[in-house]
């Protein structure tokens, strides 16, 4: 299921580097060089779209083909793009990134508040995460935390081997047939119901909780 239909929103936008003459408009210079810093404050608004809860949704974009070269353009408007949406909005931002490390080699992941692993019942995924944590800190992202996905039953030894890296335990999403089902159908699978999206709202309730005491955190450092 693509984050898209998940948000009720029927079809993706295009992606960003899709709009290839505004990207090299806003993006290349002279000889063959790119800015680092071209206009994309207006960026969301042009090329995203708003899903039924009102929650805004912009897909980057990226390689499609291979061998087809780095995009440093492209790559120097969604780093600045993203710099832009994390640093300078006010609005809660987040990134879907793919599963992997390769964003996190990329950099395209730095100044988040908090990073969250969507971690499968597995010692291998865990093992995954391990790299993630070790990659966050080169970016300075300092709070990782996990998601355990498609959880069967209590899982023990997952939990037990996350706290001793360390990282904090958000929820447990359990397998549920109905997420399947909306899928299927095309349906956003809170218009469905069922105890996974019960589980996902849960771990919302956790991250207002949690963004509310960071905000009110920095206020106390401003002070």
């Amino acid at each position: 299921m693509n984050l898209a239909s998940a948000l009720g929103v029927a079809k993706n936008p295009r992606p960003i580097t899709d709009y290839k003459e505004m990207v090299q408009e806003r993006a290349s210079a002279e000889f063959g060089m790119f800015k680092l810093n071209p206009k994309v404050d207006d960026v969301i608004e042009k090329c995203g779209c708003v899903g039924p809860d009102g929650v805004k949704l912009a897909v980057m974009g990226t390689i499609d083909t291979g061998g087809s070269g780095c995009m440093c353009p492209e790559t120097a408007f969604l780093r600045a793009l993203l710099r832009h949406v994390i640093l300078r909005e006010n609005d809660l931002v987040i990134l879907d990134m793919e599963a992997g490390i390769e964003h996190l080699g990329r950099g395209t992941t730095r100044g988040v508040d908090v990073m969250i692993a969507v971690v499968e019942p597995g010692l291998r995924s865990v093992e995954t995460l391990e790299r993630i944590k070790r990659l966050a800190k080169d970016l300075g992202i300092e709070r990782v935390m996990a998601v355990i996905n498609k959880a069967p039953e209590e899982q023990v030894k997952i939990k037990e081997k996350l706290a001793e890296m360390n990282v904090p335990v958000l929820g447990m999403i359990p397998f549920d047939r109905s997420m399947m089902d909306a899928d299927l159908a095309g349906k956003s699978p809170l218009d469905v119901g069922g105890p996974g999206v019960e589980a996902i709202k849960d771990i919302k309730t956790k991250l207002e909780d949690l963004f509310g005491t960071m905000a009110k955190e920095a206020a106390g450092k401003a002070a």
